[in-house]
């Protein structure tokens, strides 16, 4: 008897959580777009790099910066795209770069066509260590179609994009240019992978994003030193996504 009360205790929420995110989901996949390239002369003529979510009024979309090309090729007509839906009906929209953050690692695109349905905001402060999140993106790109994957775990820390290193030697520029102005990050006990970058981090029970995904800027950074950091994952904190939105008077 005791051994059943014991596994309700542990059972039990863990589905209330599982119906919780299915819920949550429902609201929030037709907002995950894929971003990349589209090159109507080649082949192939899509090229997804990374993951993106709508926010404001449906026309704006928010990623990475690293996850936007530097450069496109005029001579193959390339542009910059979203694609938008799931499997291989998924659409292409052209996009714009509007305005983009090295230092925080965010670009702010504008699309064209009609609007999209558009994630809610949560606001500037800190979420708990400890709470549940989520986060739905393409982490292994749409060699198959358009699929988006859905992980979840929880804020493990918020802790600096700076870490310790035991030795000088091991200091590269990306952590010099960073240590005279560290700002804090999420870092979650759920994997993402280099496809997940821009994808929002949400939380599942209320569907509102908290955080963007970041594989590649911060991990250059933090994990410079540990040998096989495969089960770490950075976000950056939502705040500066709405920093980034007040800047280019975009109302959300």
């Amino acid at each position: 008897m005791i051994k059943w009360l014991m596994w309700c205790c542990v059972l039990l929420p863990m589905i209330a959580q599982s119906s919780e995110l299915a819920d949550t989901l429902d609201n929030i996949k037709p907002s995950v777009v894929g971003v990349g390239v589209y090159t109507p002369t080649g082949r192939p003529k899509n090229q997804l790099y990374g993951t993106g979510f709508v926010v404001a009024n449906g026309q704006y979309i928010i990623t990475n910066h690293h996850v936007v090309p530097d450069t496109l090729d005029s001579s193959l007509k390339q542009q910059l795209a979203i694609f938008v839906g799931s499997g291989k009906q998924a659409v292409v929209r052209k996009a714009r770069l509007l305005d983009s953050s090295a230092k925080y690692d965010l670009a702010l695109l504008q699309v064209e066509g009609p609007p999209l349905p558009a994630m809610t905001l949560a606001g500037e402060d800190f979420i708990r260590e400890g709470s549940y999140v989520a986060f739905t993106g393409f982490p292994i790109g749409a060699v198959l179609g358009l699929y988006p994957v859905t992980h979840r775990g929880i804020i493990a820390s918020i802790t600096p994009t700076i870490a310790p290193v035991a030795d000088a030697r091991q200091i590269n520029i990306a952590m010099l240019k960073r240590l005279r102005d560290p700002y804090l990050v999420y870092q979650l006990d759920a994997t993402a992978y280099p496809g997940n970058s821009g994808s929002a981090l949400y939380e599942i029970s209320s569907g509102k994003v908290v955080g963007v995904i970041n594989k590649v800027f911060v991990q250059k950074t933090k994990e410079g030193v540990i040998t096989n950091p495969s089960g770490i994952t950075y976000a950056i904190p939502i705040k500066h996504v709405l920093a980034l939105l007040k800047r280019n008077k975009v109302p959300f």
